[in-house]
């Protein structure tokens, strides 16, 4: 195999569409710090680091996990699986998945300095769900567990933890939590799209997603209720904090959701890809509109 060929399916199996949804929730939460008067560039920039080494290090087990478990087969609707295809070896990706969990880890170590010792189990905690989302004896994705994972880990901690690593200041919660929720909900939408589109075949392995639990119909429903209240609870969060103008332009977002809706009630397959990647960017979007409507007071 070429070098060429094999640094395509590395980065392929780094799924960098998905990516901006850990960007996303540092950035909501550095705006959620300007929006109390405070900002520190330099733990921001670990959060993001960690956040993203974190995912990558996710994506990368969940390649090799299902893999082993004979999840995947060759020709999926869903982006092309290196290991599965042959392109990359199983044990050349387990090592990869550790490897950057760990570096992720190193990294995380570093917020001690200003958040204390007990980030420790945080970074544990995210580690877990790193590994837990695909593996052990209950993977989170195969219970439909995923989507409430994906709130919890790329919503609450990530927004929260960042914006109170900049001020700490508890009082920083007052508005980072509500948003942490909505930065949530919105990155569970491109799960939701992904598990839309593997339906047929998660079913046929086992794979108990929760658009195999309740059907596409259910989740088609449950995309939009997570579009419109990821971003009406942002929008009433922020009220107080924002000027008019800035406010109504947040509105944008529920026509883009709503054409989001549309798209993805019309499309199967592989034709979902770019839906899944829209969804991503529609919520790296939304979180530099937070941070300009909150940082532009």
């Amino acid at each position: 195999m070429g070098k060429t060929k094999k640094v395509k399916a590395w980065i392929e199996a780094m799924r960098l569409r998905t990516l901006p949804v850990s960007v996303a929730g540092v950035i909501a939460g550095t705006a959620c710090a300007m929006a109390v008067g405070g900002f520190n560039w330099l733990p921001a920039l670990i959060c993001l680091v960690f956040a993203v080494l974190a995912q990558i290090a996710s994506n990368f087990g969940n390649e090799y996990y299902d893999f082993k478990k004979g999840l995947d087969k060759k020709g999926r609707e869903g982006f092309r699986r290196g290991v599965t295809e042959g392109d990359l070896s199983p044990e050349a990706m387990r090592n990869a998945t550790f490897g950057t969990l760990g570096l992720a880890c190193l990294v995380g170590l570093s917020l001690i300095y200003w958040g204390g010792w007990w980030l420790i189990a945080v970074g544990v905690l995210v580690a877990l769900f790193a590994v837990a989302y695909s593996a052990g004896p209950y993977p989170l994705s195969h219970h439909g567990l995923g989507d409430i994972a994906v709130v919890i880990f790329f919503g609450i901690v990530p927004v929260t933890l960042t914006a109170w690593l900049q001020v700490l200041d508890m009082a920083v919660l007052r508005i980072a939590f509500p948003i942490s929720v909505s930065v949530g909900l919105l990155a569970a939408m491109v799960l939701m799209v992904n598990n839309y589109r593997d339906r047929e075949d998660d079913a046929m392995v086992g794979k108990n997603t929760t658009a195999v639990i309740f059907g596409p119909r259910v989740m088609r429903y449950c995309y939009i209720f997570s579009g419109l209240a990821g971003v009406g609870i942002a929008l009433a969060a922020i009220y107080p904090y924002v000027n008019t103008w800035l406010y109504a332009v947040g509105y944008i977002f529920v026509a883009l959701y709503a054409g989001m809706f549309a798209m993805l009630s019309r499309r199967t397959g592989k034709a979902l890809n770019p839906v899944l990647g829209i969804t991503a960017m529609l919520l790296l979007l939304f979180s530099i509109y937070l941070l300009v409507a909150l940082g532009c007071r």
